[in-house]
């Protein structure tokens, strides 16, 4: 069975990254092509991590016995709550704490049944831009899709962000894969809501939109940390609409789905569609802005052009 699922354990230098998608159907097809994965990694003295949904590690860890203690476990639905964070927080964060290593290989499975309508978006945003992210770097991230429980437009989607799928127990190349066509699409503007009272925002109102940021939140039921969450995230976003976007933006706070909603609107526009995935270093002073709205908030959805910028963050209300 290993065999099968082989995903070429000593590439060539021009074939350094793979990002193969698996299909499976149920537990066992699971369990079939994630775990010979694992084996051959540890196999190879490769640095191992699973990053799943929760529900999804416990069964891993079974099967891998005292192999488990060699990989590092973590739960996607937590670390991954916000597609923004994968990358930096969990992807690229593990590469980095391996740079001597030959390769590492991750499972990351960023899309299950239950990610929202207005999730979902994000999560192939993501999984697109791990091709740009890994470009070059020696690892093999394997992600898996649940065939049965999600519906044919998500498995064609991973088939526009995967070059190689794991179908039916053997490897094939995508034939719709193409990255720059799904970050295009997942760059769609962001419908502009008239009936919510905007404030506009310069340099000198910083306080004063976070003082309104602060009010909403509490108004909607946060509670005092997350209320200090909102207040940053708000404070980030303005301070680079003034730097970066024309010196002033446009912001609008309102309750949607079961969430407050933060956006704001200016005219610059972003370039580096990585600006905010990547892991801080330690003495970085600037550019630290969108990592840190992804890090506070819930999720973060964003459209930019030649007309402007639009940046939306999500924060759960209590339930």
């Amino acid at each position: 069975m290993s065999a099968a699922f082989a995903i070429d354990p000593m590439p060539s230098r021009e074939k350094q990254f793979e990002h193969p998608a698996l299909f499976y159907t149920g537990l066992d097809d699971y369990l079939a092509g994630t775990l010979p994965f694992i084996h051959e990694g540890l196999g190879a003295d490769e640095p191992v991590a699973v990053a799943v949904p929760g529900s999804r590690l416990e069964p891993l860890r079974a099967e891998l016995g005292s192999a488990a203690d060699q990989v590092r476990f973590l739960d996607m639905s937590e670390a991954g709550r916000n597609p923004g964070r994968i990358l930096p927080g969990v992807l690229l964060a593990f590469a980095d704490e391996h740079p001597d290593a030959a390769r590492v290989r991750i499972i990351g499975e960023p899309i299950w049944a239950g990610r929202s309508a207005t999730e979902y978006p994000a999560c192939v945003q993501h999984e697109a831009l791990i091709n740009l992210a890994f470009a070059g770097r020696p690892a093999t991230i394997l992600c898996p899709y649940d065939a049965e429980g999600l519906p044919p437009e998500v498995l064609a989607d991973a088939e526009a962000t995967h070059p190689v799928v794991l179908d039916g127990g053997a490897p094939r190349a995508s034939t719709s894969y193409a990255v720059d066509r799904v970050l295009a699409e997942c760059n769609r503007p962001l419908p502009e809501l008239a009936e919510h009272r905007p404030l506009r925002v310069d340099e000198s109102m910083l306080s004063r939109a976070r003082r309104f940021a602060a009010a909403e939140a509490g108004r909607a039921g946060l509670g005092e940390d997350r209320v200090a969450d909102v207040e940053m995230v708000v404070n980030e976003l303005v301070t680079n609409s003034v730097e970066h976007g024309g010196g002033t933006g446009v912001l609008r706070i309102w309750i949607e789905d079961a969430h407050l909603v933060v956006e704001v609107r200016d005219s610059g526009q972003l370039h580096d569609p990585l600006l905010g995935r990547r892991p801080l270093h330690p003495l970085q002073a600037r550019g630290r802005g969108l990592f840190l709205v992804n890090q506070f908030a819930d999720l973060v959805r964003l459209h930019t052009g030649p007309d402007g910028t639009t940046m939306r963050a999500y924060f759960g209300l209590p339930r």
